[in-house]
């Protein structure tokens, strides 16, 4: 019964090309090309847990103390006084809002009569709550270094990589010959390296800083991983490498700004906040639809035969493109508001709760990871 479950989901009409089997892409030694292996899709799960554990080591003693030199403190809020009742609702509350965890007049009256506090003192004690749970501006200042770090090595190895291939140049390269399209080592491990960096964020990022567009972002994720993979199965790695080229480039600039805003180089951060801008929208406005989707779309279709998978493969594209579109409209507001202040306010993209709350009460919101990541 599980093999027919299977034959049926991998039936070789949805998946391949027409007249194509897969015994036709199938990786062996009696074949005039190296055929990525569906089964080495596993590898970048174990490998994510390596990535995660140099983070770790990266973070520690590196990017910490780099921070410390630089004068950002790892201090924690004023912790609350223990009150059970509070702390259960508070609880809740998390389980419920999530974002805000902000209590309406009528809650916080009835906690006061409750514990026969006053609606000061509660609100007092609420603040305090949240603020314990906010992680410090060290925590997220190596965050965001590590990320940065990693898109810059990332794209540095793209592009090292991808310099000399021919598709890089002309995108229709991606398709004359598909599918017996060789794979190289080298993006094999472009490839590899790229899925377990998504692979960690995605584990990561429920313990992570969190961020306001914490959904986005683990839609993007998941979708990223899913281009990866459907991509690697279909032997489209040519126009996967451009696309995850594509998405490196802004966000090394990205995380840097935000690490710069933490360490208070408030001209650097803006400075890069601007050029970050530009090259978001000049590659995930510009040549990721203009030049990557219109390739898929239409030039895909006059080069080699339809077949479904292909189209869920590009229906994937287009759904990064719409998230590209609502965090263009995030960082537009920041420059905005940047240009109005003089400064960049805030954090960009995802903004985390604290600074969305500390943004409320000046006036000021806040869009975060307008990530990349993310990304992505």
């Amino acid at each position: 019964m599980l093999r027919s479950m299977l034959d049926k989901f991998w039936n070789e009409d949805v998946w391949l090309p027409p007249n194509t089997a897969w015994e036709d892409i199938a990786p062996g030694p009696d074949k005039d090309v190296v055929y990525a292996d569906h089964r080495h899709l596993l590898y970048p799960i174990p490998l994510a847990f390596v990535l995660i554990f140099i983070r770790y080591i990266l973070e520690k003693y590196w990017f910490a103390p780099f921070g410390k030199s630089l004068g950002i403190r790892n201090t924690r809020s004023k912790k609350a006084p223990p009150n059970p009742t509070l702390e259960a609702a508070y609880q809740e509350c998390t389980k419920i809002k999530h974002k805000q965890l902000c209590l309406s007049e009528e809650e916080i009256l009835g906690l006061a009569k409750q514990l026969d506090m006053s609606e000061r003192q509660v609100e007092r004690w609420w603040r305090l709550r949240r603020s314990q749970d906010k992680p410090s501006t060290l925590v997220k200042f190596c965050e965001n270094m590590w990320r940065a770090t990693f898109y810059l090595c990332n794209f540095s190895y793209g592009i090292f990589i991808l310099w000399d291939k021919e598709w890089l140049w002309d995108i229709d390269h991606c398709y004359i010959g598909y599918p017996h399209q060789g794979l190289s080592d080298d993006v094999w491990w472009y490839y590899m390296v790229s899925a377990a960096f998504y692979w960690a964020l995605t584990i990561s990022q429920f313990w992570d800083v969190r961020r306001k567009d914490f959904w986005q972002m683990f839609v993007h994720h998941i979708a990223t991983i899913a281009l990866i993979s459907f991509s690697w199965v279909c032997n489209l790695h040519r126009i996967g490498t451009l696309v995850l080229l594509t998405h490196d480039c802004a966000d090394i600039l990205l995380d840097a700004a935000k690490a710069a805003k933490y360490a208070n180089f408030q001209k650097l951060c803006d400075a890069i906040f601007a050029v970050f801008t530009a090259l978001w929208i000049a590659t995930r406005l510009g040549i990721y639809p203009f030049y990557i989707i219109w390739s898929t779309s239409i030039r895909a279709p006059m080069l080699l035969p339809m077949f479904p998978a292909y189209y869920i493969f590009n229906s994937l594209l287009c759904l990064l493109l719409a998230l590209h579109l609502v965090w263009t409209w995030l960082i537009l507001q920041v420059a905005y508001k940047s240009i109005n202040a003089g400064k960049m306010e805030g954090d960009i993209r995802s903004s985390s709760s604290e600074i969305s709350d500390s943004s409320h009460n000046s006036n000021h919101s806040t869009p975060n990871r307008a990530n990349h990541k993310k990304d992505s």
